[in-house]
């Protein structure tokens, strides 16, 4: 099996070593490439393959202890954590903290309140968020690793643009620009993430350098919205010939080209693109405060996204753990197993936003015969009755939810069709399309094999209902669900009638949760204390 190439080409602030961006060679081996030894079609190739799947999301940024793991389950699983699709008991990186309530009231009135020294989250992060913290940081992760992707795909661009490639013009330029989108949609993913989670971020265009002029958080989504639009430009000019599809397929591993991973169309990553800058309009605006033109432009963009037969942007496990190890390298492996022996459990509150009769639950839990219980000092809200299986039970056509063999789990690192045409279902709900949005929902059901009677006849409020659960359970693991709560404003108003076991082991179905999260974080003083503000800058601090 070919694998990628290992490529060591720029890491963002690194704890304790490097200021912000500072670049930084580590060459392990001659034959890897570098800046100097890319300028070749294949060398270029390989370090835009290696600085992504590498760099980008496992070695350029490392925990400082091996519980999180990496970006998948590292940086995502903050998210997973504070949307309440998994709990964590252990402290590492705070992890068991940074998703835990302010308070939960049990069905009884009892008040379980946060039993952190601090007491609740804001006060956590607005603690933790040191440099001196270095690793222990939670804050730091999901910003080191998206900066590294956007600096070396601002290194991609400068040695792509000064390459020659291959062939007569017209495939030599569908080879450069081939390898050109690849860097801008990255580019475009990465400001995504930091916009979408950041208080305030960098744009930085420059190689092995940056800048201290922090900007708020509309203004990176801005710059990924311009990136994106980049790599679409290029897509439409280029069409899917013989070049473009000889360069995706160099640009991608080939253990991930298998099943929804197989390299895109043009016109597949073009519709990817649509449905990353749908996601970036809904999840950077409370539900209650959209207006008809955003609802208007996620129609427009939801309408060509991702379809369900679109190839997309995927990755497998190897034998040896290459981009992510099987047991461990992903949210749905992480938390398969017993609750007692793995670090995510699996919330009370994501299996009880499953339909009855939901084909989808039967295939990928059990229910223990006791709840497993954890230590009451560390807050109660992560106990759970549920165990997710690795493969599924076996039953034809059910979407299988987490699998820890070598090369059966998919894991999506963008767009997929399941989030699209959930997109679609809101916005026709909130424009008055009721009867649209059910079928959407119902598409993804039937999608993932659910088996459940299709929605007809539901009054607005039931069918939002509808919705909210979908997307709790249809994109279960996949890193969208405190973007979710943050924008149904859950996360500061609470959830009523929660299913907690309380630290007795007895089972509540009436309880409210109070989060109290904050909505963005501040900007990390990893960063800061590196590459402090410039005058002019946007509030780095969240004002929460």
């Amino acid at each position: 099996m070919k694998k990628y190439i290992k490529t060591t080409v720029l890491s963002f602030a690194l704890i304790g070593l490097l200021g912000a961006c500072k670049e930084q060679l580590d060459v392990k081996n001659p034959n890897q490439p570098t800046p100097s030894s890319a300028s070749t079609e294949s060398g270029v190739i390989a370090l835009a393959q290696g600085s992504l799947y590498i760099n980008g999301f496992v070695d350029g940024i490392k925990y400082s202890d091996g519980v999180p793991g990496y970006f998948w389950t590292g940086a995502i699983g903050f998210h997973e954590l504070m949307g309440d699709a998994i709990g964590e008991e252990a402290a590492n990186q705070y992890g068991n903290q940074i998703g835990m309530p302010d308070l939960v009231t049990l069905d009884d009135g009892t008040k379980v309140g946060n039993p952190s020294a601090v007491n609740t989250q804001i006060a956590l992060i607005r603690t933790i968020n040191t440099n001196a913290n270095a690793g222990a940081n939670p804050l730091f992760y999901e910003w080191a690793y998206m900066y590294n992707i956007n600096n070396a795909m601002n290194n991609v661009i400068d040695i792509t643009k000064a390459t020659t490639f291959s062939g007569d013009a017209a495939a030599s330029a569908a080879k450069k620009n081939t390898v050109l989108a690849w860097a801008y949609w990255w580019k475009g993913y990465a400001y995504s993430r930091i916009g979408s989670i950041y208080y305030a971020g960098l744009i930085n265009d420059k190689t092995g350098g940056t800048n201290a002029n922090y900007v708020a958080k509309d203004q990176i989504i801005a710059e990924a919205t311009k990136n994106l639009d980049q790599a679409a430009t290029l897509l439409t000019a280029l069409g899917t010939d013989a070049n473009y599809t000889a360069t995706i397929k160099s640009l991608i591993p080939d253990f991930n080209q298998v099943g929804k991973g197989v390299p895109p169309t043009t016109d597949m990553w073009k519709r990817s693109i649509n449905t990353l800058k749908a996601r970036n309009i809904l999840v950077n605006t409370t539900a209650a405060t959209m207006t008809a033109a955003q609802w208007g432009q996620i129609l427009t963009l939801t309408n060509d996204g991702v379809k369900s037969t679109d190839n997309v942007f995927a990755g497998r496990s190897t034998d040896n753990a290459d981009f992510f190890s099987r047991t461990n390298g992903n949210i749905a492996a992480k938390s398969t197993g017993a609750p007692g022996s793995v670090t995510y459990k699996i919330s009370e509150r994501l299996i009880q936003d499953f339909p009855a009769g939901d084909k989808r639950l039967t295939n990928n839990f059990t229910q223990l015969a006791a709840p497993a219980l954890f230590n009451s000092d560390r807050g109660n809200s992560f106990n759970t009755r549920w165990q997710l299986v690795s493969g599924g039970k076996g039953q034809s056509g059910v979407v299988v939810l987490s699998n820890q063999a070598v090369g059966a789990y998919e894991l999506y690192l963008s767009s997929t069709f399941e989030e699209n045409e959930l997109m679609k279902a809101e916005a026709k709900l909130y424009t008055g399309d009721i009867a649209g949005g059910l079928t959407s929902i119902d598409a993804v059901r039937s999608y993932q094999g659910a088996g459940l009677t299709a929605l007809s006849g539901l009054a607005l409020d039931a069918a939002k209902e509808e919705l909210r659960k979908e997307r709790r359970v249809g994109l279960a693991f996949r890193g969208l669900s405190f973007y979710d709560a943050r924008r149904w404003e859950v996360i500061s108003k609470g959830r009523t009638g929660a299913v907690v076991v309380d630290k007795a082991g007895k089972v509540n179905t009436n309880a409210t949760i109070m989060y109290n999260f904050l909505d963005y974080w501040d900007v990390p003083d990893n960063e800061l204390a590196y590459n402090p503000a410039a005058s002019g800058s946007a509030a780095i601090k969240n004002p929460k």
